[in-house]
């Protein structure tokens, strides 16, 4: 069986040739994103630093962790979602093949041993290559992350030799794990039965499919329930989670969804062309799933995670508008309380100046864990002059001498009258809690009295009653601002490192969907080519055949798009829920132009791509293929 296997590669290496390239592809994601999550994880602040720089360097390491953390998780779900996809779809397409091999006496072992062993093949293949491709792929993503200054300056990737084993069994693993459901299907079918048409012979929505879907439509919709209530720093990934979970569910039950849009599809398109597109997406509708679930991915996540950073910048910038309660905000280099006080007009002032610091975490029996958290250093009545202040315990005015207010984030488990164990530069080792502040998407996680207010910059929130006189004076003295300016600067700001965070998150996974869009459709039209010349048979020519296959790509396309957008539409309403949970404000974003760029995207590579496939398939006369069929 296994020198059958190495024969197939000859006769069918279209089919192998793209779950190589599937293969390879993954394992190189898989490897960059972990490669680079360990070197981010063992790299060590240089020395010579100055305490601020060293631990702005730590964040920036802790940083990356996170985001590649959640990173190379993504990288293995699209892997095995897309291998195991194209895996399955292979296996279908040869339900022939297998038929006539059960009625030469092969058994059922032996068919699932055939196809495993091809599966091993492309495993040891494609991990080879992808291994090979995942040493320009961690470069580049460790320079995406520096540019992008979610990493320190400097940071790249390191190459250990672990990663080989790491690399091959990732590779084979996921070959062999994406064949197994569908060679124990293909081996259960009697020869003579699985000898009909694909239409009729090959029932897609198995006991086993049904009962799996159900299962992850289960767990997304508890995850969702779970993203309000955990809130926080949780509720980003627990999002992510359920968008892997959404996609899987809907993929299992994307044959369900074909006859649905094929039926609208059919009185859309008229004449010969629509009726045969109509009657190949019912037909085809194991080969239309598969095809449509790289799409999904594609969809379901950069609309997922476009909508749920868009969300919470929106949030952020309504909090902002909400707490915030002054007419100009000044930066300066340093102190100049008396300048800004003398300005004319000036009512109100809040000096604000940031400050860094460690704070130990509870719970920890052998010796204190320290965790780097910023806030800021303030008089507790000009601040509440100037800003929105409502403490779930205790009182911000007693923010005096050796004291701190902290946010959930930040307070980690310390109650109203704790002594926090604290690392602050020129400050006590501890601090005692006066207060508890609500959560806050863009607001600081811990406030600090006025005698603790380190030299450096400030910034001053001011209330006047002539807002332009007072910011005519104070133009000498620093960066001035209208509120709505600063909030309008701050939101940019936000929207931008959003935008890298998705783009450092995504982009090399999204790279893979797109290939793999393109991959599919080559699988697909690869085994169509007696269908097709039957087509031309009956009378149509070689471009009313092709025009066929468009519009039957655009209908998967379609497809693709409603089950991503549905499952995104579900994460970004969750995180939505989330926020209004946390900082009391409402807001849901749909990123219509990411919808737009995304369908646009997927139509042209699909709609490309099919054509070209199908040009390639047609390019035999039909009468030949026919022949050759009888």
């Amino acid at each position: 069986m296994l020198l059958l296997a190495l024969r197939t590669f000859r006769d069918r290496w279209p089919v192998f040739v793209g779950a190589i390239v599937t293969v390879c592809l993954g394992v190189a994601l898989v490897q960059s994103s972990l490669l680079t999550l360990v070197s981010a994880a063992t790299a060590k602040v240089p020395p010579g630093l100055s305490a601020a720089e060293a631990r702005a360097t730590g964040d920036g390491y802790a940083a990356a962790i996170t985001l590649l953390g959640m990173t190379l998780g993504l990288a293995f779900f699209v892997a095995i979602f897309v291998v195991s996809s194209t895996f399955a779809f292979t296996v279908a397409q040869r339900r022939r093949d297998l038929a006539l091999l059960r009625m030469t006496g092969a058994g059922r072992g032996q068919v699932r041993t055939l196809l495993v062993g091809e599966a091993l093949l492309l495993g040891i293949i494609g991990s080879a290559l992808g291994i090979a491709l995942g040493l320009p792929v961690m470069r580049l993503q460790g320079t995406m992350l520096t540019t992008f200054e979610l990493a320190p300056p400097g940071f790249t990737g390191e190459w250990r030799s672990w990663i080989v084993y790491v690399s091959a069994g990732t590779g084979i693993g996921v070959a062999v794990l994406g064949v197994l459901t569908a060679s124990r299907r293909a081996s259960r079918v009697r020869p003579l039965e699985a000898l009909r048409d694909l239409g009729g012979a090959a029932r897609v929505m198995t006991a086993s499919r049904w009962v799996i879907g159900l299962i992850f439509l289960a767990g997304s919709i508890a995850l969702l329930i779970l993203v309000p209530a955990v809130g926080g720093e949780a509720a980003l990934p627990l999002s992510i989670n359920a968008t892997f979970t959404l996609v899987t569910a809907f993929a299992l039950f994307a044959p369900l969804v074909v006859p649905v849009v094929a039926a609208p599809f059919g009185a859309l398109f008229r004449g010969r062309l629509g009726v045969l597109a109509h009657a190949n997406l019912r037909n085809g509708v194991r080969r239309s799933a598969s095809t449509a679930a790289p799409i999904m991915v594609l969809v379901a996540f950069v609309v997922g995670m476009a909508g749920m950073t868009g969300t919470m910048s929106e949030a952020g910038r309504l909090e902002t508008v909400r707490d915030l309660r002054a007419d100009l905000v000044l930066d300066t280099p340093g102190s100049a309380l008396d300048r800004v006080v003398g300005a004319p007009g000036v009512t109100a002032v809040s000096e604000e100046a940031p400050v860094s610091f460690d704070i130990a975490e509870t719970g920890d029996p052998d010796g204190l864990e320290w965790e780097s958290t910023s806030g800021i250093a303030v008089d507790p009545a000009a601040y509440a002059v100037t800003h929105r202040v409502a403490p779930t315990a205790g009182d911000v005015a007693d923010l005096r001498g050796a004291t701190i207010a902290l946010t959930p984030s930040a307070a980690s488990g310390f109650r109203v009258g704790d002594l926090v164990p604290v690392r602050l530069a020129g400050g006590p080792a501890s601090l005692r809690v006066v207060a508890l502040l609500p959560d806050t998407l863009v607001g600081p996680a811990a406030l600090l009295p006025a005698d603790l207010m380190p030299d450096g910059p400030r910034r001053y929130v001011v209330r006047t009653s002539d807002p332009a006189a007072a910011g005519a004076a104070l133009a000498g003295v620093g960066q001035v601002s209208t509120t709505a300016q600063f909030i309008a600067e701050a939101n940019s700001e936000q929207q931008k490192i959003s935008t890298n965070i998705m783009v450092a998150l995504l982009g090399m996974a999204m790279v893979y969907t797109v290939i793999a869009m393109i991959n599919a459709v080559v699988i697909a039209a690869s085994d169509r080519r007696a269908e097709f010349a039957a087509a031309r048979v009956t009378g149509l020519t070689r471009g009313q055949v092709v025009a066929a296959a468009l519009a039957e790509s655009l209908a998967v396309v379609a497809i693709g798009v409603l089950l991503g957008a549905v499952s995104a539409i579900g994460t970004i309403f969750g995180m939505a829920s989330a926020v209004r949970d946390m900082v009391g404000v409402g807001v849901v974003t749909v990123p219509w132009s990411m919808i737009g760029a995304v369908v646009v995207l997927a139509t042209v590579v699909v709609g490309l791509t099919s054509v070209l496939t199908s040009l390639s398939a047609t390019r035999t006369p039909a009468i030949r293929l026919v022949a050759a069929r009888d």
